[in-house]
């Protein structure tokens, strides 16, 4: 991929304007309850201050209305911990498309809830226009929006005078495009989830890349099915079976595979304090749930982990929630960790298998992104990415 980073140009009294992923949850009281995602733009905003830049810096937060600015959509509760983050206050405007404003080099604000402004979500090419106006560099730095083509990720790229990506955006590009494109061998996939139907694409179109494909979750039991074996009451798409038959005789076929389980983890009913029983995968009973894969599979996938090449993993092997049936996902996580491999993750509840393991640190990169990190693996163009590889080829 070919496009221009923030790193490598001269920022020196250059008005810049950054995108970034600030979606951050909030409790009742509108205060932040994880800043991961302030914390991660941190860096891009440093470097365009550390260069002598004037820097605005915008995001979405929820999903308002157009037109309308509701106290529970306003970025002011993140301007106040990015002040903290950055040790400088952060002023937070509104009513800034039309400029009105001043921002001086080593300064920083930040532009109130960009889908507030009507054309946003319609990647109003008039918004846009306006939106260039204000800055001699646009850096998009928002690789969880980079699947959106809206005014502040797509149309603005392309009107800027300078468009590039910032850090973020690079590392996750890089990190991503070098594990589906230019892998260490082998290449293995972990992909879990309830629903085979969410991520069909992402698995048919990995099987053509991947030397395992590993599935957990509902995904798992839908293959379990495919092999003819009992999933009792447990979660599964039987109207996929054919489908999941398909991915795997595709994977076989170039001497790939996709490891089916051969001991689960099972319980009467879906509760945190459920009685967790370990059975062979052929010997599921029909009021059975499989809640987890068994030892001994979390052993083989473990030992899968140690002679890849490059991992990429995008959900957990089973019900991490729960104490008695966090031990696939647990023992999957710890080999990724040792593992000399490059590892990529990416999806919320992989993440917070990673966190609640605590293995952060061990991870080659952990993806900020949940659609654009899916869609990225399903080998889709990215709006966002597109206008930046258009610009950077102007």
């Amino acid at each position: 991929m070919n496009f221009l980073r923030l790193a490598d140009l001269d920022l020196t009294n250059k008005r810049v304007f950054i995108r970034a992923d600030l979606n951050v949850p909030q409790d009742d009281a509108g205060r932040v309850t994880d800043d991961t995602r302030i914390r991660a733009s941190i860096p891009g905003i440093q470097l365009a201050l550390q260069r002598g830049a004037a820097v605005m810096v915008t995001s979405h937060l929820g999903r308002p209305t157009e037109g309308e600015l509701k106290p529970a959509d306003s970025l002011a509760p993140i301007a106040l911990r990015m002040s903290e983050l950055l040790g400088q206050k952060v002023e937070l405007i509104q009513n800034w498309v039309d400029g009105g404003f001043s921002v001086k080099p080593g300064q920083v604000v930040l532009l109130e809830n960009c889908r507030c402004n009507k054309g946003e979500k319609k990647n109003s090419e008039e918004l846009a226009t306006k939106m260039a106006k204000l800055c001699d560099v646009y850096a998009n730095d928002a690789f969880g929006t980079a699947h959106r083509a809206e005014a502040t990720t797509h149309a603005l790229a392309l009107k800027a005078t300078v468009a590039c990506a910032g850090p973020l955006v690079a590392a996750e590009l890089e990190a991503l495009g070098k594990a589906l494109h230019a892998p260490a061998r082998p290449l293995v996939a972990i992909v879990g989830g309830s629903k085979v139907s969410t991520k069909l694409t992402i698995l048919d179109s990995l099987a053509d890349k991947v030397d395992q494909l590993v599935v957990g979750g509902g995904i798992a039991n839908t293959f379990l099915l495919a092999m003819g074996l009992p999933i009792g009451k447990s979660l599964a798409e039987p109207d996929l079976v054919n489908e999941a038959k398909r991915i795997i005789d595709k994977m076989a076929k170039r001497g790939a595979s996709v490891p089916i389980p051969t001991d689960v983890v099972t319980a009467k009913e879906f509760s945190a304090t459920a009685v967790a029983t370990v059975k062979a995968a052929k010997d599921v009973a029909p009021d059975d749930l499989i809640l987890d894969v068994g030892p001994e599979t979390a052993a083989l996938l473990a030992a899968a982990m140690e002679q890849a090449g490059t991992i990429v993993w995008n959900g957990p092997l089973g019900v991490f929630e729960f104490e008695s049936f966090a031990n696939g996902t647990k023992l999957l996580a710890e080999a990724i960790a040792k593992s000399k491999a490059m590892s990529i993750a990416g999806g919320g509840d992989t993440v917070a298998a990673i966190t609640k393991f605590g293995i952060e640190k061990d991870v080659g990169y952990i993806s900020t992104a949940g659609g654009a990190f899916l869609e990225f693996l399903e080998g889709k163009q990215l709006p966002a990415v597109a206008a930046l590889e258009a610009r950077a080829g102007a």
